[in-house]
């Protein structure tokens, strides 16, 4: 892995605009650190094409890993940033300590990041320490995040891929995650939202919706992942219409602390 350096126009701490910008960006922070402990499971994406894992989510757990529901309902307005950011840095550092090789997927707060490029200056360190590749960094929304500005969050997206990083719409076809936010962005990765996998094998309308995505994906030249995976018969569709990146229990459960390995049986 190449050690990653901080880009020239996010160095200099000293620099009186950069002091300035790093001012202003104190409205999303607190007087108090983040005292809530977590940690993660990875949990594998696959490419069922070349039966190999793409990538791995990680998913924000307690210290003894209690659910995501329950850490994410300790977050407020006046910690969510400390919790953003501690998450970005202990989810690159449980990757590079688990020696992940392949893609590592974060989800992140829109509603947390105040200015982009000083925001994901300590991606960019925590990168740096633990030697792990910003070209392998996915950054994706987290689910049950309520867009509260989606101008803000597509400028995010844009600088987040000016940086070096790829960016994913997750839960596409619920909430905020749809045709409009496509039409103003169009990133690296959509997943599909689970509540349209699920059962889509015996689902004419799941069929046809999941169909359209996967058109309107291909010519614009994005990839597609389905999330939420649970039976063959699932796969098997998804696979028929062109899909390659899955997600979900039928390949790999969530690993507390570890990496997910896939079955032989989740290949057949």
């Amino acid at each position: 892995m190449t050690n990653p350096t901080i880009p020239v126009f996010l160095q200099g701490a000293d620099d009186a605009e950069s002091r300035a910008t790093s001012e202003a960006c104190a409205g999303c922070r607190s007087d108090s650190q983040f005292e809530i402990e977590i940690e993660f499971a990875y949990q594998p994406i696959v490419d069922f094409a070349s039966r190999a894992i793409f990538a791995h989510e990680a998913l924000v757990r307690g210290p003894n890993g209690e659910s995501a529901a329950s850490i994410l309902a300790q977050v407020n307005d006046g910690n969510r940033y400390q919790f953003d950011q501690l998450c970005r840095v202990k989810a690159v550092q449980g990757a590079a300590r688990l020696g992940m090789q392949e893609f590592l997927s974060i989800n992140f707060l829109p509603n947390a990041v105040y200015k982009p490029e000083v925001c994901i200056r300590t991606t960019f360190e925590a990168a740096r320490e633990h030697n792990f590749p910003i070209e392998k960094i996915i950054f994706e929304v987290t689910e049950g995040e309520r867009v509260q500005d989606r101008p803000h969050l597509v400028n995010i997206f844009r600088q987040y891929r000016n940086f070096g990083f790829r960016t994913a719409i997750d839960d596409f076809g619920a909430g905020y995650a749809g045709l409009n936010l496509l039409s103003e962005y169009q990133p690296e990765i959509i997943k599909i939202d689970m509540d349209l996998v699920r059962g889509i094998d015996t689902d004419k309308a799941r069929q046809a919706i999941v169909r359209g995505i996967a058109t309107i994906c291909r010519e614009l030249d994005i990839q597609i992942l389905a999330e939420g995976i649970e039976t063959r018969a699932e796969r098997d569709f998804l696979f028929s219409i062109g899909i390659k990146l899955m997600q979900g229990y039928w390949f790999s459960k969530p690993v507390f602390k570890g990496l997910g390995e896939i079955p032989a049986s989740a290949w057949e």
